[in-house]
């Protein structure tokens, strides 16, 4: 698939096949995710898959309801982007990061995966960092979900770009 059409038909995804993705195709995806671009290389991006103990500690973490969602697909993905202290590198690391977590979304979307990223609240709470293994010093990007999606989604309308691009003099 050409990359245009990757980019206009990946959707967001919230009812998936049972069964996870693989870690050999995992991690296709990481290694694809490590080629976001990164202001001196600091490569700030961190990922970790959650194992069955990992999720059951998420989910006790979480308020019921939101405990529930993290059902719904069979592999979720805690996206973090290591930060310095520095306020304007973190900045440039979190963006960094937010692409390598897309770029893992449309590598999967290639292979015939299903995806969305979720930030749930309890990735902001002591006990949901604790449950990923998410350390001090790094910034929550959120929980990307994987697997094959059930049935197909329509296209979102998307704004003009006449309502987003300006060309200055």
């Amino acid at each position: 698939m050409e990359l245009d059409e990757l980019i206009r038909t990946r959707r967001t995804q919230k009812a998936y096949e049972p069964g996870p993705v693989d870690s050999a195709t995992l991690d296709e995806l990481f290694e694809l995710a490590r080629w976001a671009p990164n202001h001196h290389l600091t490569n700030p991006w961190r990922f970790r898959v959650l194992g069955r103990r990992a999720l059951e500690a998420l989910k006790a973490a979480a308020a019921p309801e939101a405990g529930a969602k993290l059902d719904r697909a069979p592999t979720l993905v805690a996206a973090t982007a290591v930060q310095s202290g520095d306020e304007i590198a973190d900045e440039e690391d979190f963006a960094a990061a937010a692409c390598a977590s897309f770029i893992v979304l449309l590598g999967a979307h290639a292979r015939g995966l299903d995806g969305y990223w979720r930030t749930p609240e309890v990735l902001r709470t002591p006990e949901g960092r604790a449950a990923c293994g998410i350390e001090d010093g790094e910034r929550v990007l959120g929980l990307l979900h994987l697997g094959r999606g059930k049935g197909s989604k329509p296209a979102p309308e998307r704004a003009p770009l006449a309502d987003f691009r300006t060309y200055l003099d």
